[in-house]
């Protein structure tokens, strides 16, 4: 299977996903958020960095969760900017 290209607005969520992340990590290390939300310390890298721009719905959902944001939270931080 191949997969269709991503987006530049999907790219642009995807970092700001990542900053949203990182913010809220804060000073809490990698592998801490890691664990507590049931993922690698390279998957949680990947996200924050933009490599991993689209995660599956379950790992931002756990990620939230360990970071104390909720859902609503981080859709409204990363959903498109209207024009």
């Amino acid at each position: 299977m191949v997969r269709t290209p991503l987006t530049p607005e999907e790219r642009e969520r995807g970092e700001r996903l990542g900053r949203l992340l990182r913010e809220a990590r804060g000073p809490r290390s990698m592998n801490e958020v890691a664990t507590s939300a049931g993922l690698s310390a390279e998957t949680l890298r990947k996200i924050e960095t933009g490599r991993a721009p689209t995660p599956a719905f379950f790992t931002v959902a756990a990620l939230a969760a360990a970071l104390g944001l909720s859902l609503d939270e981080v859709l409204a931080r990363c959903a498109p900017v209207p024009a």
